[in-house]
């Protein structure tokens, strides 16, 4: 399959037309493969996760994933992979922290394509590591999808797995690649997938590096971290998840004056961004009601540490990007 669509090709906006797609990935899938072996890194993702349930379809067990976490993962992101793919799903999976080896590795870099790069070389080289320790791997699979390949051209650095050390020599499968986002969450949910799973929110492969823009700090992502849970509870509350199609916070790399307890503070600031979009390629901004926006306000204020005040980016895209890095 080339990396091109073809203009005739049936957007796949209905539970037949994925069962169909379904199908013939499966035959291509084992014509493919036959009964060797492949390898997936597994982000818990919508696009990964779906080339998971799809190769399980196709070969079951010959498929071994390996998650790794390296550090800059939403909170409670691995614990939930765990969750689904070993326990659920049953899948054979390789569970990885490498969050020190990432981090250490970050520290002082501020140019965002540097830390893309970083943090490709370094999945990498774990990733290759624990692929050497498996016996008889042909092929990797990736979740690769068409907006990928369409960014990939001069805009961003994708992070990944496909810079391999060629000893490994593993021929690629790529079953979703000519498929937009939600072409995508259409064949999860004719896969059967969890719906909890199928719309989780699409997440970079550099985490919540592009959200803690300038060089990484651990007391900065540690903010990150606990005002995007309060921000995906609260949403989840009052069903803005089944909503808005992007949703995540953002502390940039300075300080502000504020007032705590009758003291002077010089803490950071948490942004909002709440966005909607069919395939990635363009976004608008959700508006989120003025109730519900102060009461996220008052917990991340109230229960982040080191936060002093909460803004909300209203920008589109384009002529901002999805993402701030």
């Amino acid at each position: 399959m080339n990396n091109v669509r073809d203009e005739n090709m049936k957007r796949i906006n209905n539970q037949e037309l994925a069962n169909q797609f379904i199908d013939e990935q499966i035959k291509a899938l084992k014509a493919q493969i036959g009964d060797n072996k492949v390898l997936l890194a597994l982000s818990g993702g919508v696009d990964s996760s779906v080339v998971a349930a799809l190769l399980i379809k196709a070969i079951g067990k010959n498929l071994t994933c390996v998650h790794v976490n390296h550090g800059l993962l939403r909170k409670g992101e691995s614990e939930s992979v765990i969750k689904v793919f070993r326990e659920e799903l049953g899948a054979n999976l390789i569970y990885v922290d490498a969050s020190d080896r990432f981090l250490d590795a970050l520290a002082g870099v501020e140019d965002p394509e540097e830390k893309r790069k970083i943090i490709g070389k370094i999945f990498i080289d774990v990733f290759a590591e624990e692929a050497r320790k498996l016996d008889d791997i042909k092929f990797l699979g990736q979740g690769t999808i068409y907006p990928d390949i369409l960014e990939s051209k001069g805009i961003k650095a994708h992070h990944n797995v496909g810079g391999l050390p060629p000893e490994l020599n593993f021929e690629l499968v790529e079953p979703v690649k000519l498929l937009y986002k939600d072409e995508v969450r259409q064949v999860g949910l004719a896969l059967g997938l969890p719906r909890s799973m199928v719309f989780r929110q699409p997440f970079p492969g550099p985490g919540l590096g592009v959200r803690c823009p300038g060089a990484i700090t651990r007391d900065r992502l540690a903010l990150v971290r606990e005002s995007d849970a309060i921000l995906r509870e609260e949403f989840n509350k009052c069903g803005l998840d089944q909503k808005v199609w992007q949703f995540f916070t953002i502390v940039p790399p300075f300080k502000s004056t504020g007032i705590k307890d009758n003291k002077r503070t010089f803490e950071y600031a948490v942004v909002i961004r709440a966005v909607n979009s069919v395939d990635a390629t363009a976004a608008e901004v959700e508006e989120i009601p003025y109730d519900i926006l102060f009461k996220i306000r008052d917990r991340i204020l109230k229960e982040v540490n080191g936060v002093n005040r909460v803004l909300v980016d209203i920008s589109p895209k384009p002529v901002a990007t999805i993402e701030w890095e």
